[in-house]
């Protein structure tokens, strides 16, 4: 009973606890300096791209980190003895000054900034280590300012990056050599040596290790934003068959597959009424809708161009029923249109075509690239959309006769289509449920009505 008292008993001071932080959190004061904080870091790098915003807050904030340390280490070399360590103090608050222009610095060029850190470090390192003995391990830390040129300079620009690190390297051996045991221009304790070493060593290794870091998480950052970009282009698949054969050409032939494309009736009419921000906005809604129908049905959206949508069903993978996919997909795609215009008041209606049979596909271009699709049943598709009525689905002798034993379908009789002759065609109606022995009914699951 009394561990349970005790329970109960520190519950509330740990939820005023909880309470005091989130209001603190949420306090005006916490806000202002989170916001201070940003500008800070931001500081001289708008005009640029984002890109290079990114590696000059990276700038901005080493800078403001030397700033720090030189700083606590002029206070601690103070009390040590300001008559004994004065060359180090003076050199602390140099670099420290030194480090303040960085930021300012952005507006002349994107390495301004760069070039000032690294020089004056490899400058300030040399003569730390001329003041206390390569003892100290000072000149360890040369390597962090050799990793930092990738960081604040970029990849793309080796030839800078290449000189300095040898330059670093160089510079670190001449140090061990020049500034031996017993050689320093200040005599410190053994003691104080030990520990410069000491720090010297972890923060070298705690750099880099952030660097190298901080360089691959960019890496596959970036890696991410492209994959992600591709895979918003391209189906899954044939992104994993480019990564995997980079510079291949893609194109397949699929022996079975249905292809739908859908029309907004009166667009132009309807765009000039509403005005480029409406219409947009109303486009943004109907395809935003599409493509989340399309990933339910397992079919993949090839295109829009202007109002008109094409999706197709069994590429790029095969699949056993492509027009039962696409015929479910029109007919909820018909249901939002319905939707939208009951919500909306806008006379919306639209046309949606549906053909089956063999197609092509393939990657197309190497520049704002697509995946497309092209054949007998892309065309058929195209013209039946054209043919078909305001808020009907028409489908071509191949869907209904895959579409048959699944859904309704009400003649339409044969009609000429261009480039291809007389076509017997009929309208998708609804699905037909299922009764419970496993035999279709006449009861609607999904209805245009």
């Amino acid at each position: 009973m009394k561990a349970e008292g005790d329970q109960q008993g520190s519950q509330p001071g740990s939820g005023m606890f909880t309470h005091a932080l989130l209001k603190l959190r949420a306090s005006p004061f916490v806000g202002r300096v989170k916001n201070a904080l940003r500008r800070l870091a931001r500081l001289g790098t708008e005009g640029y791209r984002t890109d290079i915003q990114r590696r000059l807050v990276v700038m901005n904030l080493i800078s403001y980190l030397i700033v720090l340390t030189t700083l606590g280490y002029s206070v601690q070399n103070y009390f040590m003895g300001y008559e004994k360590y004065a060359p180090v103090i003076y050199l602390n608050l140099a670099v420290f000054f030194v480090a303040l222009l960085v930021p300012w610095s952005h507006r002349f060029s994107d390495i301004a900034g760069g070039l000032i850190i690294i020089v004056t470090e490899y400058i300030a390192l040399f003569l730390f280590t001329a003041f206390l003995g390569h003892e100290s391990g000072l000149h360890l830390q040369y390597f962090v300012a050799a990793a930092a040129t990738f960081v604040v300079f970029g990849v793309e620009r080796w030839k800078l990056i290449v000189p300095l690190v040898l330059l670093a390297i160089a510079l670190h051996v001449l140090a061990w050599y020049m500034f031996p045991e017993g050689s320093a221009l200040i005599d410190a304790p053994e003691h104080v040596l030990r520990d410069l070493y000491l720090q010297a060593a972890i923060t070298t290794g705690i750099l880099i290790a952030a660097t190298v870091y901080y360089a691959f998480s960019l890496a596959e950052a970036a890696k991410a934003e492209t994959d992600a970009l591709l895979r918003s282009i391209l189906p899954d698949s044939i992104v994993e068959r480019i990564k995997k054969h980079p510079g291949r050409a893609i194109a397949d032939s699929h022996d079975h597959a249905a292809i739908l494309f859908t029309d907004i009736s009166g667009f132009v009419a309807l765009a000039r009424e509403l005005g480029p921000e409406r219409i947009v906005a109303l486009l943004n809604e109907i395809v935003s809708e599409f493509d989340a129908l399309a990933e339910v049905h397992g079919v993949e959206k090839i295109k829009t161009i202007g109002d008109a949508y094409m999706a197709a069903a069994g590429i790029p993978v095969p699949v056993d029923n492509p027009a039962e996919r696409l015929a479910r997909l029109a007919i909820d795609m018909q249901k939002v249109i319905a939707r939208l215009r009951e919500r909306t008041g806008i006379e919306l209606t639209m046309r949606v075509g549906l053909a089956s049979g063999p197609v092509m596909a393939g990657v197309i271009g190497t520049r704002k690239f697509t995946y497309d699709v092209w054949g007998d049943a892309v065309n058929l598709a195209a013209r039946l959309e054209n043919k078909s009525r305001p808020g009907a689905i028409l489908v071509c002798p191949g869907c209904q006769r895959d579409l048959a034993h699944a859904f309704r379908l009400e003649s339409h009789g044969v009609i000429e289509i261009k480039g291809v002759g007389e076509q017997e065609t009929w309208f998708l109606i609804e699905e037909h449920a299922r009764s419970d022995d496993g035999s279709r009914e006449i009861k609607s699951t999904r209805s245009l009505h």
